[in-house]
Order: C-alpha cells, then structure tokens, then sequence
C-alpha cells in the first residue's frame, strides 16, 4: 500500500481523512468508499447483538475512527483504560492492547478500517463489562453464589461514549463506592508490601500474652510493627502497648478481642500479604458484582463477619451478631439480594422439608413420640396421630405430611423472624441458642441468618413507621399470637460475604474464608489471567 496511505492511518487523521486518501488513490469516489466501511462494520458487528445494535441505531456511523477531537479523545481514553487495568486488579493480556494498537497502524484499507472501528468497540464493552459487573459470572464458581449480578446494557453504553465526554465516561464505569475506592488503594499497598519483602519472619507457635518475654514476644512486637499496628519500640516484653496493639489487631480480623495472643491470633498474624492481597483482589470483584444501588436505607448481612447491619445514607445505625448456615454443602447461607416486606411476631416455625426428611424422619422412625414440641399435620392441615401412625412405610420421596412448632420461647426461630420472600427461603430471625453468639466463628444453623439483638433490629425498622416503636412491638409480642407486621417501606436486603472490608475508618479488615468461597474465586479469577506477579501500582 501506497506510503501516503500508510502515513494517514499512522498519524492517527479520521475516518474521512483515511477514506479521501484511498479513493485519490484507487480513484472511487468517498461515497462507495464510505459504502464499503459501512458493510465491513456490518459484518465484523455480526454476532455481537449489543454492538450490532449500536451500528444499526446510528446507520453505521463512524464511533472511533471518525475525523477530529473527539474521536482521537475517545481512542486516546480507552487506550489509556486498557493499559491501566491493573489499577482494578484486572489482566492486561486479556485485552490485547498491543494486538489492537498494531492493528489500527496496519489499517491499509476501507475493510481494514471498519473492522478497527468494530474491534475498538468491542474491547470497550469488554473491558466496561469487567470494571463495572465482574470478570466472572457467580453461579459459575460456587452454588451459593445465586446473586444476579446487573449488567449494563451493551448499545446503551456505546450511545453512553458517543453522547458523553469521554474521560468522564471511562471514570464513571467502576463501582464508585469508597468501599472500592479503598480496596483499590489497599490492593496497592500490599503489592509494595508483597515486593518490599512482607512483613518478616513468622511468629512462632504457642500462647503469649501480657507479662511474657522472649524471643518469641520479639517476633510478635516485630511483626505487629510492620503491619502497622504498633509503634517502633526496643521492649522484649509483652507489655500494655503489645495488649493494645494485639486488641486492634483482633479487632480488625474478627477475633476474640482479649488482648491474648493465643493459637488463632498468632495463626492470623502469619496470614501473608500475599494472601491478603487475594483476599484484596476477589473483595474488588465481589463489589464489582454489588455495583447496583443499594437503597439509601438497607439492610447489609457480612456472612464472613457474622453480622447484620442498618445502614442509612452510608452509615452504620444499627449492627448485630449473626449465626449463619453450617459450612456444608447444604446448609450454607447463599449470597443474593432481595427485598425485606414484613416481621412475624410469636412466629411458627414450619420445618423446611428437607429437615423433616433428613434429621426428624429417622429419629420418628426410631420413636414416633420423639420431638413431641413438633405438630404433624396432613395435607388438610389435621393433626396426625402419632401412636397410629407407622413412621417407617415412609421415606425421604413419600413423607406426606407437614411439621410445625408453635409460637413459643423455645421456638425454633424465637419471637420474631423478618421475610424478605425467596425462592432459597432464607430470611433473618431470633433464635433461643442465645450462647452461640458468644462465639467467634458463628455458622451453625440451617441457612437462615439468626440475630443477637432481634428485638432491637425490630424497633430500628419499625422506628421509621411507629412513634413508639418498642412500645408497639411489645404489645403485639404480649398477645402470643401469631401477627404479621409489615414494613411501611421495604428494604433492600445484600446477603454478602466479604474477606476483605474497610471499616469506618478507611483501614483494611480481614476475615475468614469459612466456606472457602473466596479461594475459589481467586483461583477463577486467576485462571482468567489475574497473577499476584503481575499487579503493578
């Protein structure tokens, strides 16, 4: 191909500079010429719906490698995007920028410039799809990942490009949450930890605790130093500026706060930085997957911290401990979004089926007067009769009745339980296994996320409808029956489960993987091209 040509692409001119160029060249006119970009941007838009149809909406029109400003704008900020997509812990051989810049210089031809213009267009959905709502699809990696992740709209985002500024285009694609915006800088920090060395020597086994000395305190003073949580000091003992230290350590990890560097403490004190910078990583993915509005009043459940949070307009009201589901492959707590409409108060407990048949059926089979505080029923809602009836001709497919607990104080799910209606039929509620909050790794029920402070938690919602809303609560809860509340306004309830948190004061925490999810994501994402190597600040 002609220099001229070659120069004209090189320098970056326009659509229309590149066009006049081949037809003086090849003598057709710009009209068959602008024809012929036309059915190649067709064709290389064929079977990508949302791209296709942009092109279609515009007639073809030219996006990126139109004549003047704002095209070369457009390129220079994507360029710019995909060469830093690091910055989100993203990979940068999954873009290919070299293979796309080499492909705008060898641009020779109408055709070639239309497949440019369809090739830059499709490395900015891709890499807008990935900022902004996850590399990976959460189904895919574990089955209590039911969350439905919000994808943006593919043309909407183009005719978004073509209609807005474009650096404000590129900057308004990731979550704009601080949580985010910290996990970024965070995922910085610890890659410069990561390439300084770490934090030194692991801390040796064994209880320490306040009055101790020795080598092993050394280490411990040592470590909490370069992690940040305790002032340079020469002390070999385990004084009180180590018990603080140990304390906000804890604190920040979800720990026991006793100030006692016991088997779990230290366990958590060797975590590495690079363990902590995946933690970092899949926590940055996990808040691409939430990047949706999330109400400006809500309800947030950390199933990896074991709470359960009210937060309005950004800020924490209320907060409570929670027991989560057993780490078993049936009874975990799934992660999902939904919408709290109602309380019960002096609830029934309707034991799900699945309890019936695989704990409460063998133990009838056994003893038919067993769990006597459990009402079976027939389909008709009648009273089956215990001592007639041979528990043993059933099993888990044909068991035909129902069970059911009364409102009471032992009641399975206490005084009061709160619906968000699932198909998972999770939901929160009290619980009478009041010593299992003192805990401190909490998963031990069925699914459905249990509350330290139900009471509480019920006058926060309630506040907002009732003058008195303990007052009012009472009252119901006194007449022992069964009532349904419901919300004046429902709530936007996030099941999430996060590792790595920023806490109020913007310092990164940590938690543990209890149902090793995150290690799961971190070897997805890892698959897909994330390498701790390869993060760059």
């Amino acid at each position: 191909m002609p220099t001229k040509l070659t120069t004209a692409v090189r320098r970056g001119l326009g659509l229309a500079s590149v066009l006049a160029v081949i037809a003086g060249l090849s003598g057709t006119p710009v009209s068959a010429q602008v024809t012929a970009y036309k059915q190649a941007v067709a064709e290389a838009a064929a079977g990508v719906d949302a791209v296709g149809e942009y092109y279609r909406s515009v007639n073809y029109a030219a996006l990126w490698t139109g004549e003047g400003a704002e095209f070369r704008a457009r390129r220079a900020a994507l360029i710019d995007a995909l060469e830093n997509v690091e910055v989100h812990g993203l990979p940068a051989g999954r873009y290919d920028v070299a293979g796309l810049m080499r492909q705008m210089r060898e641009a020779h031809t109408t055709r070639d410039i239309g497949m440019v213009e369809v090739a830059l267009s499709k490395a900015f959905l891709r890499y807008a799809r990935d900022v902004q709502s996850g590399m990976l699809t959460p189904i895919e990696i574990d089955p209590g990942l039911v969350r439905k992740v919000e994808y943006r709209d593919g043309a909407t985002l183009l005719r978004g490009l073509a209609e807005g500024e474009p650096r404000a285009v590129f900057r308004a694609l990731p979550p704009t949450s601080m949580e985010y915006r910290m996990l970024v800088k965070e995922r910085l920090k610890l890659q410069q930890t990561v390439a300084n060395g770490s934090w030194g020597p692991r801390v040796p086994g064994g209880k320490m605790e306040p009055g101790d000395s020795g080598a092993g305190v050394v280490a411990l003073r040592n470590r909490l130093i370069a992690m940040g949580y305790l002032e340079r000091s020469p002390s070999r003992d385990y004084d009180p500026a180590m018990q603080r230290a140990v304390m906000e350590f804890q604190q920040a990890h979800g720990l026991e706060t006793d100030g006692v560097a016991g088997d779990g403490t230290i366990e958590e004190i060797n975590v590495s930085p690079e363990e902590r910078l995946k933690s970092v990583l899949v926590a940055m993915e996990r808040e691409r997957w939430t990047n949706m509005d999330r109400g400006e009043r809500h309800i947030l459940v950390n199933l990896a911290d074991f709470t359960a949070k009210i937060i309005d307009h950004g800020e924490v009201t209320f907060r409570t401990r929670s027991v989560i589901g057993m780490n078993r492959p049936d009874r975990r707590s799934p992660e999902f979004s939904d919408t709290m409409e109602h309380m019960i108060v002096n609830p029934s407990w309707h034991v799900p089926r699945s309890i019936i048949t695989k704990e409460y059926l063998p133990q009838l089979q056994r003893n038919p007067n067993s769990n006597r505080h459990l009402i079976i029923t027939d389909r008709y809602g009648r009273q089956v009769d215990r001592a007639n009836t041979d528990f043993t001709q059933f099993s888990a497919r044909n068991f035909p009745f129902s069970m059911r607990q009364a409102p009471s104080n032992s009641n399975a799910l206490g005084l009061v339980k709160f619906m968000f209606p699932n198909k998972y039929n999770i939901y929160l509620h009290d619980t009478p296994a009041k010593n299992l909050f003192a805990r401190e790794t909490r998963a031990y029920s069925h699914g459905c996320i249990r509350l330290a402070d139900p009471f509480d938690f019920a006058y926060a919602l309630l506040a907002k409808q009732e003058a008195d809303p303990k007052g009012y609560f009472q009252r119901v809860l006194k007449t022992g029956r069964e009532t349904k509340i419901d919300l004046v306004t429902p709530l936007p309830v996030h099941l999430i489960y996060r590792t790595a948190l920023i806490s109020p004061k913007g310092r990164a925490e940590f938690r543990r993987d209890v149902y090793g999810r995150d290690a799961k994501i971190w070897e997805a994402l890892n698959r897909a091209g994330v390498e701790l190597s390869a993060v760059r600040g």
